[in-house]
């Protein structure tokens, strides 16, 4: 580890510290994943299972555990958990649950790790995959060692009767994967094939959807499911709703207390992992716990006070923890933007609107808004601004950036707080102020819009102020309105709205595709209820072609010509605006307990030691006084 200011501070506070803290509560095309196996000595288990077993009474009860043995959490959790069903659709266990891109593997295990550093994904449950010539098969390879934590073998049968569960019961999985996924095959124990879903003319529909699904959902055991079928009658809503507390998993921790104050896991020392097949070790920390904080500033003040170790939330002037205060915590980078941006929060605009339905009204509102100053005061400078990464349909990551063409596009790249260019695009263009009361018209309707997005929201509600005046500037009425979240929503998914803030997807195996597609789409057009993007309703026939292609197209030249394109047709009509980059989870640490966190030049993203190929920081943390 690149001994930092940061990390400096961290060795010199750290015996003072720790002592204060002490009582703190195809031709077949072989993929084969990237190796995640470490170079590191194996580390010797700090008890066995019998001594587990052996906990006070009273630490049990109060979910106290030793403090140099223990990584806290904030960020993560908010308010009790529900369940452990990764079927639910509440189980309000974040800590525990979370199927997203990059999945969160403590408890239950996915079948590969996506890596968002470099868009790889590396194997877990498995260890690589391959397509067929025409990717209508996805055969991939289970690893040997794999064993759920009652020390049975973790096989292909078990990968296929999850797959098919979440059909059955009509999960929000089985629903959504059922569109792409037409059955998955337990050839053998070792070997599992996903047969696409294929349209009439025995193409795949959507080979980046079937490989979505390695990285994403959990595999469960097919004799705990058959259990909880029999105990529920095979009653799709009560299997969705069980709460599954005597879970069968596979992961490196155990549910070992959880309430209204505090959820705390502990290390399965039996784990599998730790064959040389997998990590080759157990991970360091013999306890996971997560306080459950009122608010984001409650956390925060827990960070500082070094009660917390991994902080997955937005602090405004993070440097001036260490700059000002001198306390031991680092961020992912020394020096803004802080973090690894891969999200983008973004303006949609209304379509359907007067004034909105015209090019050059949004164009003009995209050009005037001063990004910089977004991204100064409502981000703190968290974010790389649009001259350090120019705009496109992808993030600032690596991985995507080398898939667009930033010199065909720099015409159209703008970077904002161009008042006099957005004034003479509108004059131009003849719409203009008829009847002096300083806002344009067109046809004799002024252009007054409402920008929303959830109250309480700082950073967000602060960008669209600086939108509503950059819209005074060039005479356009925009006036902020910040509802409560569940209106937002209902007014998002409805198409109720002039102009919204709401961000796309961020890194994943299916972007940037994902992401182009919520900018882009007409597919969600006449969506009753749309959760799914493209919420201003924009339609461009090119478009929708070329995000029908890309799923099928492997040739990453190919691909960079699509992904220009795109982006050459998503800043020509404007149909949206990003006004910032953003990580897709917040990274701050705290090193007086524990150190050697990831960090730039590392491996391992910035993915809270937890999510994805993230999960590679607890096997290399070390504590700070052994």
């Amino acid at each position: 580890m690149k001994m930092t200011k940061k990390s400096l501070l961290a060795m010199l506070l750290a015996v003072s510290m720790t002592a204060s803290l002490a009582s703190c509560g195809g031709g077949t095309t072989t993929t084969s994943t990237t190796s995640t196996e470490t170079s590191t000595t194996s580390e010797e288990t700090t008890s066995t299972a019998s001594e587990t077993t052996s906990e006070t009474a009273e630490e049990t009860t109060a979910g106290s555990t030793p403090r140099n043995e223990t990584l806290y959490f904030a960020g993560q959790q908010w308010g009790t958990i529900n369940d452990w069903n990764p079927m639910s659709a509440n189980s309000n266990n974040a800590m525990g649950l979370a199927q997203g891109d990059s999945a969160r593997t403590l408890i239950y295990e996915t079948l590969f790790m996506y890596n968002m550093l470099n868009g790889e994904l590396y194997g877990l449950l498995a260890t690589d995959y391959e397509w067929n010539e025409d990717q209508t098969e996805l055969t991939v390879h289970m690893n040997p060692d794999a064993k759920w934590n009652d020390g049975t073998a973790l096989t292909a049968e078990d990968v296929a009767y999850t797959f098919d569960t979440h059909v059955k019961y009509s999960s929000a999985t089985g629903v959504d994967y059922a569109n792409y996924i037409d059955s998955v095959e337990a050839v053998d124990e070792g070997t599992v094939v996903f047969h696409a879903k294929c349209d009439d003319a025995g193409v795949s529909i959507n080979p980046l959807k079937v490989l979505e699904y390695l990285p994403k959902v959990y595999v469960m055991q097919k004799a705990y499911l058959q259990t909880v079928e029999e105990r529920n009658g095979s009653d799709a809503e009560a299997m969705k709703l069980d709460k599954m507390e005597d879970l069968v998993a596979s992961g490196p921790y155990k549910p070992y207390y959880d309430d209204d104050q505090k959820v705390v896991f502990i290390r399965d020392d039996n784990y599998w992992g730790q064959a040389e097949s997998m990590w080759g070790k157990l991970p360091v920390p013999k306890y996971i716990a997560h306080t459950i904080y009122a608010d984001n500033n409650a956390g925060q003040v827990a960070l500082a006070a070094g009660e917390v170790d991994v902080c997955q939330q937005f602090i405004t002037d993070v440097q001036k923890l260490w700059e000002e205060q001198e306390l031991p915590i680092m961020t992912y980078m020394d020096e803004a933007p802080y973090g690894l941006c891969a999200t983008m929060p973004t303006l949609w605009f209304n379509l359907s609107k007067p004034g909105l339905d015209q090019v050059e009204v949004r164009k003009a509102i995209a050009m005037a808004i001063d990004y910089d100053q977004i991204i100064a005061s409502a981000m703190s400078n968290q974010s790389p601004s649009f001259s350090d990464v120019p705009r496109s349909v992808m993030n600032p990551t690596e991985a995507e950036q080398k898939l667009v063409d930033n010199e065909a596009l720099a015409d159209l790249q703008f970077n904002g707080n161009d008042i006099a260019g957005a004034n003479a695009l509108l004059d131009e263009a003849g719409i203009v102020d008829t009847d002096g009361d300083g806002i344009r018209e067109v046809d004799g309707v002024n252009l007054s819009y409402q920008a929303e997005c959830p109250t309480g929201w700082t950073d967000w509600n602060a960008s669209l102020e600086i939108v509503a005046a950059a819209g005074k500037e060039i005479g356009i009425e925009i006036t902020t309105y910040f509802p409560d979240t569940n209106t937002f929503y209902n007014d998002m998914t409805t198409y109720n709205f002039d102009i919204l803030m709401n961000s796309v997807s961020a890194a994943s195996v299916t972007n940037p595709w994902a992401r182009a597609m919520q900018f882009m789409s007409s597919s969600y057009n006449d969506l009753e209820i749309n959760w799914s993007g493209n919420w201003g309703h924009y339609e461009n026939a090119r478009a929708d072609e070329l995000l029908a292609l890309i799923p099928h197209e492997t040739d990453e030249e190919v691909l960079k010509q699509y992904y220009t394109e795109l982006s050459e047709i998503y800043l020509t009509d404007v149909p949206s605006v990003s006004l910032m980059y953003r990580p897709q989870l917040f990274y701050a640490v705290n090193e007086s307990v524990w150190t050697n966190y990831p960090e730039e030049g590392s491996e391992i993203p910035p993915t809270c030691c937890t999510d994805g190929y993230g999960i590679a920081a607890l096997y290399q943390l070390e504590l700070v006084n052994p």
